[in-house]
């Protein structure tokens, strides 16, 4: 059986899917979605950089320089986050598929399909908090799909702050999903499934909060 990859058409019928990804014994299209996955991430990016998402300390400073220093900052911003978008795809895509492929002994290039649904829900994630960025003003960790608000209001550290910010309805649904998926292809019991998969997501959320809490320090150094 073939198994075409398309990870638009899996968060409709995931059952069915699963079913069919289980039984594949080829797999196509899977590094054209890859391709795609990259280079709608770029886009995004790129986009968040041209709007001005994250550029809040270089515009800080925007009135000391000249234009065309200024202007030359924001193009290396923009560069910067181009790359970073494609380190992050790759991060996504490839590392958590290796490390499951190691534990679960599931076939790496099936994981990978998994991993371009949860990279397309990070997108649809990160697409939806461009406007409540743009037109409300608020960062990624304070979004209302987050527990960012919740913990603003319980602490005054600003790095539980970010943890938890990092910790959205987006990012629980994609647990599930690796749960599920996972889950159904291996036969690893759910109990131990469901610790590997949160204390890999745990890493995730302190590592996102640990580069939040620096990213500051880094712009500063760097466009300082």
């Amino acid at each position: 059986m073939t198994y075409y990859s398309n990870m638009g058409k899996f968060l409709f019928s995931i059952e069915d899917h699963l079913f069919r990804v289980k039984k594949a014994e080829k797999i196509k299209n899977l590094w054209k979605m890859n391709f795609l996955l990259l280079l709608c991430t770029v886009i995004l990016y790129g986009w968040m950089a041209y709007v001005g998402i994250g550029t809040n300390l270089l515009s800080s400073g925007a009135m000391e320089l000249k234009p065309l220093i200024y202007e030359q900052q924001k193009f290396w911003f923009l560069v910067g986050r181009v790359a970073f978008a494609v380190l992050f795809t790759a991060l996504v895509l490839f590392i958590p598929s290796l490390i499951f492929y190691v534990i679960t002994g599931v076939p790496y290039r099936k994981l990978l399909i998994m991993q371009q649904v949860v990279l397309l829900v990070v997108l649809i994630e990160r697409l939806i908090w461009i406007p409540l960025a743009v037109f409300n003003g608020l960062d990624w960790y304070v979004s209302p799909l987050s527990l960012g608000i919740i913990a603003s209001y319980l602490f005054d550290n600003t790095l539980f702050i970010y943890f938890f910010g990092a910790i959205s309805l987006f990012q629980l649904w994609i647990i599930y999903f690796q749960v599920k998926y996972i889950g159904y292809l291996s036969d690893i019991k759910k109990k131990w499934l469901w610790l590997i998969v949160i204390g890999l997501h745990m890493c995730y959320w302190i590592l996102a909060a640990l580069i939040a809490y620096t990213d500051r320090y880094i712009l500063n150094g760097w466009f300082g």
